[in-house]
């Protein structure tokens, strides 16, 4: 019997090249642009093993978890790492990269996250980027959680590695992800010695077999349900036009946040500041003793399927996600959210005001 998703004819090579051009023109960069066959993981790892070794010296933004990923990969590849830590519920300032580059003139590569899903900040990388490009250090951007979700133009920015993922704002599948490399980067990865050659994880492998030889022939067989999948993703941006589905998100986190602040009770927004708060997801901090992880069981009890999460490893106990991104960025969604989470903070005890919050979300929306 036939199958839609297993009867597939094989994915050509143009095919493939094309979504890689509806993935450039989303970011809106000339720079060379790859699809990875795995999830974000994949190139993000690959990108710090391709540009760094024994004689790299990275500075190394922590806004959150990823960021603390990120060093130690550098780590292992010899890099010397500068550290950059500011509490997680906030941004890093531009002075702050500035300062730390001045002190250190030997640095050569800056790692950064641009939006933190996992904590809900995100990061000025635009004004980072004029930092880095002036102290001439290469600069590599994980934003897999702001693509769609926010501005991001990595070549206007001087992003020399940029890497996003399907999965979030952009409403599509995690098997795939995507990175565009500058000129600059390739120069250098390719002084690498270091560098991975001949591995899942090669960029090089990738410039030499697919973008050297003119993308006539994949080096492999391709992840093909996600790339359909990817594929239709992009096109359902390009149809809705990005402004709107970026405008959408930026609403959503408006709407969420006015909602808590309204509700009280028992919960705050755990980034302090609005201007660093995430589009991609709000995340508010339990007080008055509630426990964030049972605030969230029981949010979810009478109401499955909402895009509600505990924060993880110590903010398990304080920090409640909310994650309206791609089609879950909905006054539905939010409104539904606001109402699981007030009903939840009275069975353990706070006192919200959960008509005031659906109120002041909804006033967002307008």
């Amino acid at each position: 019997m036939s199958h839609p998703f297993l009867d597939l004819p094989p994915m050509s090579a143009a095919q493939f090249a094309a979504i890689e051009q509806r993935v450039a023109r989303l970011l809106g960069t000339r720079q060379d642009v790859l699809i990875m066959q795995g999830e974000a993981l994949l190139p993000l790892e690959g990108c710090i093993r391709a540009a760094a070794g024994p004689d790299t010296t990275a500075l190394n933004v922590i806004t959150g978890p990823y960021g603390q990923t990120f060093g130690g990969w550098l780590r292992d590849c010899g890099a010397e790492v500068v550290d950059l830590a500011v509490p997680f519920d906030s941004a890093v300032r531009p002075e702050q990269i500035a300062e730390a580059l001045a002190a250190r003139p030997e640095i050569d590569f800056v790692s950064l996250v641009h939006a933190e899903a996992a904590t809900g900040n995100t990061n000025p990388v635009a004004e980072i980027g004029e930092a880095v490009r002036a102290h001439g250090a290469l600069f590599m951007v994980d934003a897999v959680a702001s693509v769609a979700a926010e501005p991001l133009l990595p070549e206007e920015w001087g992003v020399d590695l940029c890497v996003i993922g399907g999965q979030k704002a952009m409403g599509g599948p995690a098997g795939v992800s995507a990175v565009s490399v500058s000129e600059r980067a390739w120069e250098r990865i390719a002084a690498n010695e270091r560098a991975p050659r001949r591995s899942y994880l090669s960029l090089l492998d990738w410039k030499e077999r697919w973008i050297d030889a003119g993308r006539a022939a994949l080096p492999h067989a391709p992840a093909q349900l996600e790339m359909l999948a990817l594929d239709a993703c992009l096109e359902r941006i390009e149809t809705d036009g990005l402004a709107t589905v970026t405008a959408r998100h930026a609403r959503a986190a408006a709407a969420c946040r006015a909602g808590a602040l309204a509700m009280g009770g028992g919960l705050e927004p755990f980034v302090h500041d609005s201007a660093a708060a995430a589009p991609v997801a709000t995340t508010l901090r339990t007080t008055g003793g509630i426990d964030a992880a049972a605030l969230v069981a029981r949010a979810l009890a009478p109401a499955g399927g909402l895009p509600l999460a505990a924060g993880g490893g110590a903010l398990a106990g304080e920090m409640v996600r909310v994650n309206h991104y791609g089609p879950l960025a909905t006054p539905e969604v939010v409104d539904a959210s606001l109402s699981a989470l007030g009903g939840a903070l009275i069975a353990l005890g706070g006192a919200p005001e959960v008509t005031a919050a659906r109120r002041a979300a909804a006033a967002v929306w307008g």
